[in-house]
């Protein structure tokens, strides 16, 4: 049996998301795709800032997630791929949540979200540079009805990773069933 999705809102980041997001991350689990250690709070501090400025330039970035109660539980969005391998200059949504979020969909309520959003600001594809071992995004790439295009090992790592793709031309692209989910985010 499906479970519908829960609410979650998506809001530009704040100031005082910098100290939210240090505080849920601060957790190996929820790291472990990501250096496996928490970040200094300025490390969220410069990000939460800089994605304020994207959201004003381009019209999406690294949203605040916000649950049903207004408690702060991750992030969520886009962001031109960083890196100077893969898919340089292509849009990567990616998402971060608090391990006592995952598994209640919120992720994939999200990440709708995100992609209505850059689909509006005029975002023709989407990727989402997931690491091999991380069935929990993978899953999310799937409901989101992204495809696997490109297998690829990640420099930083020696470890393997995916490259999924989602056209947004297309109004219906994402999926609308209601599904579980779980949590992690590529970015």
């Amino acid at each position: 049996m499906k479970r519908p999705l829960p609410v979650v809102r998506l809001r530009v980041p704040t100031d005082e998301d910098a100290v939210a997001w240090h505080r849920i991350f601060d957790d190996p689990d929820v790291m472990e795709f990501h250096g496996g250690r928490p970040a200094e709070l300025s490390v969220y501090e410069e990000l939460t800032a800089r994605q304020r400025r994207h959201d004003a330039e381009h019209g999406f970035c690294l949203w605040t997630m916000v649950d049903e109660s207004g408690q702060v539980i991750g992030f969520t969005g886009a962001q031109p791929w960083p890196g100077n391998w893969g898919p340089k200059g292509e849009i990567e949504i990616g998402w971060r949540l608090g391990r006592a979020h995952w598994g209640k969909g919120y992720v994939t309520a999200a990440a709708r979200q995100t992609l209505e959003r850059v689909r509006g600001a005029g975002v023709a594809e989407v990727v989402a540079m997931v690491n091999a071992r991380n069935a929990r995004s993978i899953a999310v790439t799937e409901r989101l009805g992204m495809r696997l295009a490109e297998v690829f090992t990640i420099p930083s790592s020696e470890q393997r990773g995916h490259c999924y793709r989602l056209p947004l031309s297309e109004p219906s692209a994402a999926p609308t069933k209601s599904q579980p989910t779980s949590a992690h985010t590529s970015a």
